[in-house]
């Protein structure tokens, strides 16, 4: 059976003003306080309604343990009396102190988020990484149980094989369960592996998809070209690794589609993507105001069929 997803929303949740997530990845780590009340405030302030984070962030960073996103995003949202005007989605699974989707650390997890966070509810928790020592359908219904206290909106589910993601639906389907409503996988104009067995997931499910890496690391955005340095984040090694021949003839076609719109390039690479089959918004993360300008501007850019088929022939 196929479930039919309504456009822009997720469940309850309505994102078909603000198409777009703002990454929370580099918060608190390459963005420090300040550069995230900024990008934050900015993001807020340009119609963006949907910040997605984890409780790993930055736990792989020198001297973070985790939980570094969830706090400035926290502490950003009551110093300026926001928290009603965005929705929060974080995960669950990969914090050092949280590892996992057994029953109990899902709980202890998601308390532990809300703390950070300084709310009373997630309004999207993702299971972040599957587990597979633990049975399936112990984590949807630990999941499903989070709703019925109150303490999350709306569930999802991240880089799950799309066995797996029937498997989820089977234990919904079959205990009665709460629904996972989102999906995000890796998906770009040069990661396509989703338009596979996962996109056909996302639609027998009714999967509103909400891909993380927009920008393929930065390469979307432009700065990776031949002849340029640009290693300015940690990022910049996988970026420019995508400049070869199907890299180049991608950035051509951004390049024209960009210039007859009058539109910075990462704007027109995430239309594309915001363009594509199941998904509702895809997720950017900006380390400054000025990264995250194009990422404003993308939301409300509409791409012909012609440019959207060039595009898509491009990235073959």
């Amino acid at each position: 059976m196929t479930t039919e997803i309504t456009a822009g929303t997720l469940g309850s949740l309505d994102l078909s003003h603000a198409p777009l997530a703002l990454g929370g990845n580099v918060l608190g780590w390459t963005a420090d306080r300040d550069a995230s009340f900024a990008v934050l405030d900015a993001f807020v302030y340009g119609g963006g309604s949907m910040i997605d984070t984890a409780d790993a962030y930055s736990a792989w960073a020198p001297g973070h343990v985790g939980g570094e996103s969830e706090t400035v995003i926290g502490e950003w949202a009551a110093s300026r009396g926001h928290r009603d005007r965005v929705l929060i989605a974080t995960k669950v699974s990969q914090h050092p102190s949280f590892r996992g989707l057994a029953p109990d650390n899902v709980r202890a997890a998601a308390e532990a988020s809300l703390a950070r966070l300084g709310t009373d509810r997630i309004d999207l928790y993702y299971a972040h990484f599957d587990d597979a020592e633990t049975p399936l359908a112990d984590t949807a219904a630990a999941f499903s149980r989070l709703v019925d206290d109150g303490l999350v909106r709306e569930i999802g589910i991240s880089n799950y094989t799309p066995e797996r993601i029937d498997e989820w639906f089977a234990a919904v389907d079959g205990e009665g369960l709460h629904r996972p409503v989102a999906l995000q996988p890796h998906y770009n104009l040069v990661e396509r592996g989703f338009e596979g067995g996962l996109r056909g997931a996302a639609e027998r499910h009714g999967l509103g998809v909400l891909p993380y890496f927009a920008l393929a690391k930065g390469f979307l955005a432009g700065k990776y070209r031949d002849g340029a340095d640009a290693v300015d984040s940690p990022r910049a090694e996988a970026a420019a690794s995508y400049l070869d021949d199907r890299g180049r003839r991608v950035l051509a076609a951004l390049d024209e589609v960009a210039a007859a719109h009058s539109a910075p390039v990462a704007a027109v690479a995430v239309a594309w993507l915001r363009a594509q089959p199941t998904v509702v918004a895809p997720i950017a993360s900006a380390r400054n105001v000025e990264q995250l300008a194009p990422l404003l501007t993308s939301m409300t850019l509409d791409l012909s069929h012609d440019e959207l088929a060039s595009l898509t022939q491009a990235s073959i």
